[in-house]
């Protein structure tokens, strides 16, 4: 059976404040990483290898006690050379952290180190000379310091003699080692345990969001129909308002290359300028948009549920006519997003951010609009190449992955919050995987602009392009995460999203001569 033509293929008007907040929301999206892959810090990479200096690389958790009170583990790297770490806790031994005297450990420590761990600041001399004086100190191991809030890789070069440490090395950032120097001040004991867990081979957590990235594209595709009943019907917004009222953004090429060029400065930006209060402006518009999306789906299913509640309405000063439905779902949302902010570092907060961010989601499709595969394809093809630079080529200009840089944030301040996140459930380290809101956003609005198709040309499931794109995404983004488990490294999605939605309608239309059609269409 045919899709029902919509009633009105015109853009809406009005409600401009709505539609630049999502827009600026999907904007910011389009600049997080894809699908959350192995850290690159961590892989092996072509530094010099050689007997004693031969060490992988591996991630450390650092757990430190600040006169006996447990504090949050932090997160460090191991050198290519010295002892190896145990892999458990309960194999490693717990210490008494000392800074050396000199701090910079370059030189014999005024300062007893024997049988601690020596927690050194980086500088003044070689890696190796820093661990060997540590271990002459008599220190069971040496935490480095580093001078910027990163990981470095601590190796040989080709000009070094045999190293033969006993001692484990490990850095850690600056903001992580900035954690353990304060709870020294005073005097206070700090207490040092270091190990290297195995990353487990099965990650539980990657079928759940695979669901909900897949799941997400296809509610929010079909939401106008099958939800609000038409795409012209109305539906309560925050102002009591109702969803006819409120514009509908409908993307141009220009304003295709505008996003990539404007969300390739905010990253640089960011890169540059890493800074607390930046983190918290991305938290402050994702709980605006949330607080939209979650308002906007609850409304338009009560209001399917009950189309007598559409009416009721309740006259407020200042505000004018406010829907009742608003007076209930507004407060509620209001006081949903807010306890998410405050508690959003808590072991569950992430149910909240997925659910925010699905709802916010849910609402952008509607809102932001691609007429036709013209502007989908100087949208997609740009974002495409926007990953691969910021990922793959932006090291070879600014010595690291920027992209990767920006979204790992810092120990400081909050976690970006533009994701959907999953935890490991067999992870070690509590992690979680992610995918970036642009991984679903920019692929979902070429699979919502195929539903839109199809009904304004009657076509069904069996001959539209719908059920086609979504087979298309759901088969890019698990292509994502095989690549990401054969190649052990940060895959970026629109990699394998792009070809498999927008090859996807080019190639079938195509084949079904539509491409003209497709090309220049208006919906």
């Amino acid at each position: 059976m045919a899709f029902p033509a919509p009633s009105s293929s015109s853009p809406r008007r009005g409600g401009r404040g709505l539609a630049y907040l999502l827009v600026s929301v999907l904007l910011l999206a389009s600049r997080v990483p894809g699908a959350a892959g192995a850290d690159s810090e961590f892989e092996d990479g072509v530094s010099p290898k050689f007997p004693g200096c031969d060490n992988p690389f591996q991630k450390v958790k650092v757990t430190y006690w600040v006169d006996g009170d447990e504090r949050s583990s932090l997160t460090g790297i191991t050198a290519r050379f010295g002892e190896v770490l145990p892999a458990t806790g309960s194999d490693g031994d717990k210490r008494k952290a000392v800074v050396p005297a000199p701090k910079t450990g370059c030189a014999k420590s005024s300062a007893p180190l024997a049988s601690s761990i020596a927690v050194a600041e980086r500088g003044e001399c070689t890696f190796l000379e820093k661990a060997k004086t540590a271990e002459s100190g008599g220190a069971a191991a040496l935490l480095l310091i580093n001078d910027e809030d990163d990981l470095q890789k601590m190796v040989c070069t080709q000009n070094d003699t045999v190293p033969n440490i006993g001692i484990p090395v490990v850095m850690v950032s600056q903001s992580a080692g900035r954690k353990i120097l304060s709870g020294m001040d005073g005097g206070a004991k700090v207490d040092i345990l270091m190990y290297a867990p195995e990353k487990p081979s099965f990650d539980g957590a990657i079928p759940f969001l695979w669901l909900m990235a897949v799941g997400s594209v296809a509610c929010a595709s079909v939401w106008s129909f099958v939800v609000v009943g038409d795409e012209d019907k109305n539906a309560p917004t925050l102002g009591g308002e109702e969803a006819a009222d409120s514009e509908i953004v409908e993307l141009q090429t220009k304003t295709a290359l505008v996003f990539i060029v404007t969300a390739s400065l905010v990253l640089l930006f960011l890169f540059f300028f890493k800074s607390t209060w930046s983190a918290w402006l991305l938290v402050v518009l994702f709980c605006l948009s949330g607080l939209q999306g979650l308002h906007y789906v609850a409304s338009t299913l009560i209001v399917r549920a009950c189309d007598r509640c559409r009416e009721a309405k309740v006259a407020l000063p200042v505000l004018g006519n406010v829907t009742v439905v608003t007076l209930v779902i507004l407060p509620l949302a209001l006081i949903f997003v807010v306890v998410w902010a405050v508690h959003q570092n808590s072991p569950f907060a992430w149910v909240g951010q997925d659910l925010m961010g699905i709802c916010m989601m849910i609402l952008v499709l509607q809102v932001v609009h691609l007429p036709n595969i013209k502007v989908a394809t100087a949208l997609l093809v740009s974002a495409f190449m926007y990953d691969i630079f910021w990922v793959f080529i932006s090291p070879f200009i600014f010595k690291k992955s920027v992209m990767i840089t920006v979204a790992r944030g810092s120990d400081e301040g909050p976690s970006l919050p533009m994701v959907l996140k999953m935890p490991k459930e067999f992870d070690t380290w509590n992690g979680y995987d992610m995918i970036g809101f642009g991984d679903i956003l920019f692929p979902g609005l070429l699979v919502a602009f195929s539903f839109r198709y199809d009904r304004a040309n009657g076509k069904d499931l069996t001959d539209g392009y719908f059920l086609c794109l979504m087979i298309g995404y759901a088969f890019g983004l698990s292509c994502t995460y095989v690549g990401l488990y054969l190649m052990k490294s940060g895959q970026p999605a629109l990699l394998y999203l792009v070809p498999s939605t927008l090859g996807t309608i080019v190639t079938l239309g195509a084949k079904r001569g539509e491409l003209s059609q497709l090309w220049n269409a208006k919906v």
